[in-house]
């Protein structure tokens, strides 16, 4: 009894989880949120921007003096100078010193502080570029999330037909066995109802992947069931705004992080240019020592010397200096590297101009995909509700016997082609829409919530 009780408990509890994961379904901002929050590739870009900020810090200690603390032994055998005569010895000997130096860059043509200029920079066009990886994340799932919910547009059109071939299937059935209508119909209808079973299987396999592509993209683990709510779309507002490509240009060209970062790099470039040049000026050097050591010869019979605390103490120096080095040669080094800024510089130059025709070019695309969607939409939901009476003339000629099962199913495929344009126009309007208002933005997030 007990183990039966036992399996009761462990199918209930394998139940209530399937139940529980069934009940989730996901929106596109679930989506979404999934993604931003877990995705691998932008924990990867994260880290290049936290290299940035690593390079920013390193630079910015550059200007800070340098301290360094010292020590070192050794064992005298032969000829050496007695530190505490100042004469020549061949005793064996013990020596340890002791030293503490700083120094601290006082000029060196502002390399440095073009440095920490230029790093500012990269780092601040590392986190645009996290921005970057992140929408097009969110655009990515978008796309995805959207070809989904035409697959399963698709399987509920083709689902419709078949339902609709099986009840022609079954009236036309009855009626030949009632000898009102020839067999050969009834297999005809069968024919049909076939075709139309094949291709539900088709768009439920169709759906599958669609999900299947989406929870890869999500990167949900192997096993975890997923779906996605089936929005009403026939309560979605197709409407049209004035969308100008100059003005919605203007507006990118400010706010998108693609076009941000490519001018954050190349001021950065700027900055690295005049870090290069910088070390074609004198540079000069203030710094400190303060060394002590202590001596010890290790022969029998030598005099006795003075303690470790007292050689250390009498045998303290301190000393600063002031290091000024001008550059005469070094091997083209620093030419090699000016040109070499320069070349970077200019190319960053290139590159944002590039980016700037191509934006121009995806924002002219995108107002004229959205007009031309508009009116494809329109002619869509034209052609579909002339299809919807024919399909309905036809389907009561049909069953008057005024047409055969040849005409029906041309009707019936027209019918369904015209649903599935209407839904494919829809959702393509929807996109695109959504495409023109994160182009306007620079957020999808902010979409998102709106």
């Amino acid at each position: 009894m007990k183990r039966v009780i036992f399996i009761f408990m462990i199918a209930g509890a394998v139940l209530t989880d399937d139940l529980a994961a069934q009940a989730k379904k996901w929106t596109l901002g679930d989506c979404v949120t999934y993604a931003v929050e877990n995705n691998i590739d932008l924990k990867r870009q994260r880290l290049q921007t936290e290299t940035s900020e690593v390079n920013l810090l390193k630079s910015k200690m550059d200007v800070l003096p340098s301290l360094n603390f010292g020590s070192d032994a050794q064992l005298g055998f032969g000829r050496s100078i007695d530190p505490v005569t100042n004469l020549i010895t061949f005793e064996q000997n013990f020596s340890n010193s002791y030293y503490l130096s700083s120094s601290i860059e006082i000029f060196s043509g502002f390399a440095t502080l073009n440095s920490i200029a230029a790093n500012k920079l990269m780092m601040k066009a590392g986190l645009e570029n996290e921005m970057i990886a992140k929408n097009q994340l969110i655009l990515d799932i978008t796309t995805q999330y959207f070809q989904s919910l035409y697959a399963k547009g698709v399987e509920r059109a083709s689902k419709v037909q078949l339902d609709l071939s099986e009840k022609q299937l079954f009236r036309i059935t009855r009626m030949v066995e009632t000898g009102k209508e020839a067999v050969s119909k009834q297999y005809e209808m069968q024919s049909r109802a076939s075709s139309d079973r094949l291709n539900y299987t088709i768009a439920q396999n169709n759906t599958s992947q669609a999900l299947t592509t989406l929870k890869q993209m999500l990167q949900l683990e192997a096993g975890t069931p997923f779906d996605i709510i089936q929005p009403d779309l026939d309560t979605v507002m197709i409407t049209a705004p004035d969308y100008d490509t100059d003005s919605i240009f203007s507006i990118a060209s400010g706010i998108l992080p693609r076009l941000k970062a490519i001018a954050f790099e190349l001021e950065a470039a700027k900055k690295q240019v005049s870090a290069a040049k910088g070390f074609r000026s004198p540079s000069l050097e203030v710094g400190g020592r303060i060394y002590t050591g202590y001596y010890q010869r290790l022969n029998e019979g030598t005099p006795t010397q003075d303690s470790f605390t007292d050689q250390l103490k009498n045998n303290n120096s301190q000393a600063i200096y002031l290091s000024l080095a001008v550059p005469i040669f070094n091997n083209y080094v620093t030419g090699r590297n000016v040109s070499l800024a320069k070349i970077r510089m200019n190319d960053t130059e290139l590159k944002l101009e590039l980016e700037k025709n191509n934006l121009y070019s995806e924002v002219e695309n995108a107002c004229l995909d959205f007009n031309r969607g508009i009116d494809e939409h329109a002619a869509a939901i034209a052609n579909l509700t002339f299809n919807k009476k024919s399909f309905t003339a036809v389907e009561k000629k049909f069953e008057s016997g005024l047409v055969d099962v040849t005409d029906y199913s041309a009707a019936q495929v027209t019918l369904f082609r015209a649903e599935t344009e209407a839904l494919r126009t829809k959702l393509q309007v929807m996109f695109r829409k959504l495409t023109i208002q994160f182009i306007t933005t620079g957020d999808y997030e902010y979409i998102l919530s709106n």
